[in-house]
């Protein structure tokens, strides 16, 4: 390891598992003070105890404005201030058009866009000038999919948060740069997908169109989103950077 973060400290929130999990613990790993999120106090302190290192684990819903209150309330008992924000939170189901409820729309909302939105907003008082900003965004902000329209939709507001974002920011010198990851091996996929069988199946099918002839894996992601808030990315600024085996680019 090269303690690239060494020193550094970073809230990953949606830290319990998948991209999230891979990520926090590659900033650990690298020397970072690391505060992750979750909604659920016993993936929390697994996701915890798995990372190790200088890692603090904070209960919360960040779609609930308090729960990122109390967040940034944990960060500042510890550290004055923040470097690396990865608002990672997110998830969604799938619901064709005609079957979409007003329930479905509002908790995808306020959990990929409220959510991102008021996690970045509230972070701004204890973020330092030149600090890094990185947003989960998803290959659907700009590929359609059947039954996904919603998701899709959140995904591509948060892509545009960045694009506007870097404009408030920029006399703080603070970059804003969005991850869109593609397929990729994690919990929440398979369940997305129905789990068991049915997911592999799914799974191997989207494989098949994708030019890296496989997945992706939670740990390639990270790679990424660590050199977006690393120093090497210096002059990457509102950027989509796709990290899908080069599915949309065909």
């Amino acid at each position: 390891m090269t303690n690239k973060f060494n020193n550094k400290v970073v809230v990953v929130t949606g830290g319990t598992s998948g991209i999230g999990l891979a990520t926090a613990k590659a900033f650990a790993e690298e020397g970072a003070s690391v505060f992750i999120t979750g909604r659920r106090q016993d993936t929390l302190d697994a996701a915890t105890k798995a990372i190790g290192g200088r890692v603090t684990g904070v209960q919360g819903d960040m779609a609930n404005l308090a729960d990122i209150d109390r967040l940034y309330d944990a960060v500042q008992q510890k550290h004055p201030q923040i470097d690396v924000v990865f608002a990672n939170a997110g998830g969604g189901e799938m619901l064709p058009l005609g079957s979409i409820t007003e329930e479905h729309y509002q908790s995808a909302f306020d959990t990929n866009v409220k959510g991102v939105l008021f996690t970045v907003q509230k972070a701004l008082p204890l973020l330092k000038d030149g600090a890094s900003i990185i947003l989960t965004s998803s290959t659907t902000s700009i590929s359609g999919t059947p039954a996904f329209s919603v998701y899709s939709a959140t995904k591509a507001a948060v892509r545009n948060f960045a694009r506007n974002w870097i404009l408030d920011l920029k006399d703080r010198h603070i970059r804003v740069n969005a991850i869109s990851p593609g397929v990729t091996e994690t919990a929440g996929l398979d369940h997305l997908f129905g789990g068991g069988e049915q997911a592999q199946g799914t799974k191997d099918y989207l494989a098949s169109l994708i030019p890296a002839g496989r997945v992706g894996q939670p740990e390639e992601i990270a790679k990424a989103v660590l050199f977006l808030a690393s120093d090497d990315a210096s002059f990457v600024n509102g950027v989509e950077l796709f990290v899908d085996g080069g599915q949309v680019q065909i």
